[in-house]
């Protein structure tokens, strides 16, 4: 199967963004300017966010949004600086300048209000995952079926909507709790996002579990200051790259432990 080709329509679009795009930047290219004059990228990461951003052995972040991250320091020619920050705090960390660019950023139109949005880059979703042996493909086939999930989280909001009458919903105070309850046998199957699930497939090995079917989707965006419309052409282009290369789909078999799915990076 080609990733090329199914990624065709994704990188075309692109393509009208940041055609002629030059990083030897044209007069609006304030951020491009300053960031190649200072020789450095900063960018707002969480830091304890795995499999998208967490440290290493050595102390340093790695993960999806470091492999992107670095992607775009290197097409800018500049040193990546990782600065940790908060659900409460990147938004002013990047009005106030302290950082270029945020990393997984969920699309919202009061979001939108404040900042600007760069393409997709990583599918966030929530996804029902059981046993490779279990026959589950769609939101019918959970009738009959025991599934753990967080108690109040858009997860459990998402199951309850979709599961038809007779599912037997197990619900847990946290995403440890779930994962147990699936992988002791405890219930059948369980709804979490990606990025939880990404531990489970990568460690499961006598059950082995894989993604069923998707309850919803809203990918993750790259987040800069309005008007930086050089910077945002310069991280489309390089997400487009990625795409057109496979890097990104390298990316996503490593740390989400699945191929990535073009259609996950549409909002």
């Amino acid at each position: 199967m080609s990733l090329h080709r199914s990624v065709k329509s994704s990188i075309a679009a692109l393509a009208l963004v940041t055609a002629g795009f030059s990083f030897i930047a044209p007069a609006n290219a304030d951020a491009v300017a300053d960031i190649q004059a200072a020789g450095v990228l900063n960018v707002g990461v969480f830091a304890d966010f795995p499999p998208f951003s967490s440290a290493s052995s050595d102390m340093s972040l790695k993960g999806y949004d470091m492999d992107v991250a670095q992607a775009i320091a290197d097409a800018l020619k500049v040193k990546l600086n990782p600065v940790a920050v908060t659900g409460q705090n990147r938004i002013p960390y990047l009005n106030d300048h302290r950082v270029e660019l945020l990393m997984s950023v969920g699309y919202s139109d009061e979001r939108a209000e404040v900042i600007a949005y760069a393409a997709a880059y990583a599918p966030y979703y929530i996804a029902v995952i059981g046993p490779a042996a279990t026959d589950v493909k769609e939101a019918a086939d959970l009738a009959g079926k025991s599934i753990a999930v967080n108690k109040g989280t858009l997860e459990d909001t998402s199951l309850t909507e979709a599961a038809p009458e007779g599912t037997d919903i197990k619900r847990f105070d946290n995403y440890n709790s779930v994962i147990q309850a699936f992988i002791s046998g405890q219930t059948d199957l369980m709804v979490v996002g990606n990025d939880v699930g990404a531990k489970v497939l990568a460690k499961q090995e006598a059950i082995k579990p894989e993604q069923k079917f998707q309850l919803l989707s809203s990918p993750s965006h790259i987040g800069l200051n309005k008007g930086e419309d050089a910077l945002k052409a310069a991280i489309n282009e390089t997400i487009a790259k990625m795409i057109e290369d496979g890097s990104l789909n390298t990316s996503s078999q490593n740390w989400l432990k699945v191929d990535l799915n073009p259609e996950n990076l549409k909002d």
